[in-house]
């Protein structure tokens, strides 16, 4: 038995190949102008799992590296802070060992030291209460807004401030201010009050240079301890910045097209496209029956 193959099927078939010829080229065309191999997810189910893991990761790195940064931004401001206080303790240093001079210097000089000593531990209270982005750098999570007082007290609170750099990696970024200026009667603002006392009252202020050495020494300590923090911090930084270009790497591998390849594929689907629609159109000619309707 043989099929009888009429106008119509011939019609019909043309037009689905037809159909199907433009289709697959309106898809090259969004193809081409979006760039992206992924339109939908059923595009590429895989590869649209594969890339919402990566966009997962990238976002994760991005979050690594801005708290990176916060993370430089408040240890340096830390590193700077400590740097001043050890000028402003040296200066004191400078200054105790010139009062000490008990038979060189009048009572009117020494009252000009304590009044230096005076303005000097004013801007070692101002540097202990910096700030990075309004909150103190010497306080911990305190919110009081200085990490001293006037009256000498410590806000500290026992929580530290950190961040995250890496998935099992946080970062301390603050400094107990407790252990880099002390608090209280054996603060280093207390001691400074001393000198200045002991200078108006006519002791001799020699006794207290050692532990004036025994706070700049606790002030490097610490400056070395946060720097080395610092360090870690920037050495993460330049691993989030390979990490983000390898990502992103593997993300135009999976979502982004090559656009050699897409244009070629595009003219290549225009000329079958338009052979097609030639070669139908030569085929499908009237017919007599098409006459006698």
């Amino acid at each position: 038995m043989v099929d009888r193959v009429t106008s119509q099927t011939r019609m019909a078939n043309s037009q689905f190949s037809l159909q199907s010829a433009a289709a697959l080229l309106a898809k090259l065309q969004d193809t081409a102008t979006s760039l992206k191999k992924i339109s939908t997810p059923s595009d590429d189910p895989t590869g649209t799992a594969d890339s919402m893991r990566i966009r997962a990761a990238q976002s994760q790195t991005a979050q690594f590296g801005r708290n990176g940064d916060d993370g430089i931004g408040w240890l340096a401001t830390v590193d700077a802070s400590l740097s001043a206080s050890t000028d402003i303790l040296r200066q004191v240093r400078d200054l105790t060992v010139q009062g000490a001079n008990d038979g060189a210097l009048s009572a009117t000089a020494k009252e000009a030291i304590a009044t230096a000593l005076e303005g000097l531990r004013s801007d070692l209270l101002g540097t202990a209460n910096a700030t990075y982005l309004g909150r103190t750098i010497f306080a911990g999570s305190s919110d009081a807004g200085v990490a001293f007082r006037p009256d000498l007290s410590y806000t500290g609170t026992g929580a530290s401030v950190s961040r995250r750099i890496d998935t099992n990696v946080t970062v301390r970024v603050d400094v107990d201010g407790a252990a880099a200026y002390g608090t209280g009667a054996g603060s280093a603002f207390a001691l400074i009050d001393t000198i200045i006392a002991d200078l108006r009252s006519g002791v001799n202020v020699g006794v207290s240079l050692a532990s004036i050495d025994s706070r700049m020494t606790a002030l490097l300590n610490i400056q070395t301890a946060a720097g080395a923090r610092q360090n870690q911090i920037t050495a993460a930084k330049d691993a989030i910045v390979s990490k983000t270009g390898t990502l992103e790497a593997q993300r135009a591998g999976i979502e982004d097209v090559d656009v050699g390849e897409i244009v070629i594929k595009l003219k290549q689907q225009e000329v079958t496209y338009q052979a097609a629609l030639a070669v139908t159109a030569r085929t499908l000619q009237p017919t007599l029956m098409d006459f006698l309707r």
